[in-house]
């Protein structure tokens, strides 16, 4: 009798899982299993874990994706299997939803900083939206359900650009080294991100034992009631909106007196051939917000180039609808019929490509001239017309050239705000530009792991699975993590992971599952002798990642 399962990269996963003692967590913080229970929550929570970062199917699906590897891999037996069916793990999300509290989080987290040698001097926080095809009419309003509060699935502001979709909000906490998230929580749909930020500083607070790491976020944190938050016992570094008056005074003084402001060099950053990608500076007369907190201005010459690409599109793109309005405007089939409504379409036309100051529109109101037979009838010589005149405008515009002089003055500079008295320039700047790990995390989050769609319409189930998506995010980043690092131990710059036996010096989770792929195992029996076991012969490469990642190539899917 022969059967073949598939291994792939199943024990690298389970390897970091081990580690993390996930399934003891859930037996700990989860509701107890009923004794008649034939399957343990806490096993089944854990084969969702492997199939979301494997595969990820569809709950109803995971069972028929469980049969086709080693039941060993998932610590289940063979006729175990069969019981993964999708009555069975929903009822274990519900579970989960119950004891997914921040006491689990905290309890999981601490044992993986301890595990992994994490440092938490530095975190960065973000929010992203998990988008919602249908109805979801049971989750329209926030409720309770078995003691616990559930979200509201509703209408908010979509960052997949997706307004006409319902919407949770997802926050999520990473440290700065290695990006590995510590902290996770959702909202409700309509809920605004500048809400959620002390809340989550005081977690955070508990998590690392105290106040003393610096917070990095974005925009959305430096509302004055935030900012007032954090600085009574914390540090923190924040971008200032626009909207802020201190933003009006310095752009204002550096398009009137451009002269007047010096520019200091801070460092420059080079590409893999060396080449000088960038040059960042810093204004040499620090300030002061309003509400007293370090005010520091920045410029970088990659971003001056992008913004001067990103006007000139943008220019295009409205000078392009201004062309197609006016064509609409001579059309003898034009709706536009009175000059205020014009004005209204060409002022929204304006703040939509965000050229107001740029482009100058002028309406011109002419006359449209028919001459039509005062009575019906044939026309003859002499018939009497009367003539009727109706109202047509024609644009026509210009590029204001000294609004364009000021805009490229204003190129490449963004504000920084902390509170921090002890960073250089330097160390705020640098600190602020490892915000854009926590953007990868969300990126994994969507296309790696496709949170959307959502398969399920119980918004408690909904929450527990936002919950296996945050340790999902934690295994694939400590896998990275613990690879990379054995890699600098060896000092290996990189491994050939892409295809054709390129090198990649940042080896990522999909990678290694891809690679991974092909691996099975078979099971030859003959009558009652024990059975032989066949590994699918593992390549130079995969016993080079086994090996850095602390297991053995002879060993491994046996």
């Amino acid at each position: 009798m022969l059967q073949s399962y598939e291994i792939g990269a199943l024990p690298l996963i389970n390897r970091i899982l081990e580690r993390i003692r996930l399934p003891q967590f859930f037996e700990a913080y989860l509701p107890p299993d009923d004794v008649r229970c034939e399957f343990p929550t806490s096993k089944a929570l854990l084969v969702l874990v492997q199939n979301v970062l494997i595969s990820r199917e569809p709950v109803y699906a995971v069972a028929e994706w469980a049969a086709r590897f080693a039941p060993d891999l998932f610590d289940l037996r063979p006729q175990q299997v069969s019981l993964l069916h999708d009555d069975r793990l929903g009822r274990c999300l519900t579970k989960l939803f119950t004891g997914t509290g921040p006491e689990l989080i905290l309890a999981v987290v601490r044992h993986v900083i301890a595990e992994f040698q994490i440092s938490l001097d530095e975190l960065h926080n973000d929010s992203t939206t998990v988008t919602f095809f249908g109805a979801y009419q049971e989750a329209s309003e926030e409720g309770h359900r078995l003691g616990r509060a559930t979200h509201a699935i509703t209408w908010g502001h979509n960052k997949d650009h997706r307004p006409d979709l319902k919407q949770l909000l997802y926050t999520l906490t990473v440290s700065h080294d290695g990006g590995v998230p510590v902290y996770f929580t959702s909202h409700s749909g309509n809920v605004v991100d500048d809400k959620t930020h002390c809340a989550t500083w005081d977690l955070l607070c508990q998590l690392v034992g105290g106040p003393d790491f610096l917070y990095v976020a974005d925009c959305k944190l430096a509302s004055r009631e935030n900012l007032r938050y954090i600085a009574r016992t914390g540090r923190f570094v924040t971008v200032m909106p626009r909207t802020h008056g201190e933003d009006k005074t310095f752009r204002k003084r550096l398009r009137q007196s451009p002269q007047a402001i010096r520019w200091e060099p801070l460092y420059e950053v080079t590409d893999e051939q060396g080449q000088v990608t960038d040059r960042l500076f810093v204004c040499a007369d620090e300030s002061l917000s309003s509400d007293g907190y370090r005010l520091l201005w920045y410029r970088s010459t990659r971003k001056a180039e992008l913004d001067q690409t990103t006007r000139a599109r943008r220019v295009q793109r409205a000078l392009a609808a201004l062309t197609e309005l006016r064509e609409r405007l001579l059309s003898p089939r034009t709706r536009f019929r009175e000059r205020g409504k014009v004005q209204q379409t060409v002022d929204d036309l304006l703040t939509h490509y965000e050229v107001e100051s740029l482009v100058r529109v002028s309406i011109e109101e002419r006359e449209d001239v028919k001459y039509r037979q005062a009575q019906p009838g044939r026309p003859s010589e002499h018939t009497k017309y009367k003539k009727e005149t109706r109202p047509r405008y024609h644009l026509t515009w210009e590029l204001d050239v000294a609004a364009f002089a000021d805009a490229e003055r204003e190129d490449g500079i963004f504000p920084l705000l902390t509170n921090d008295r002890q960073l250089t320039a330097e160390e705020v700047l640098r600190a602020y530009k490892r915000q854009p790990i926590i953007e990868k995390r969300f990126s994994q989050l969507k296309t790696d792991f496709h949170v959307a769609p959502v398969y399920l319409k119980d918004v408690g189930r909904i929450q527990g699975l936002l919950a296996i998506y945050f340790f999902v995010l934690l295994v694939q980043t400590l896998l990275e993590r613990e690879l990379r690092h054995a890699m600098a131990r060896k000092g290996m710059a990189s491994l050939p992971l892409y295809p054709e036996g390129r090198p990649c010096s940042r080896p990522t989770t999909a990678r290694v599952i891809e690679v991974f792929e092909p691996i099975q195992r078979h099971s030859l029996i003959f009558g009652d002798n024990e059975p032989q076991f066949l590994v699918t012969e593992l390549t130079a490469l995969q016993c080079e990642i086994i090996t850095l990642l602390g297991l053995s190539p002879a060993d491994y899917g046996r």
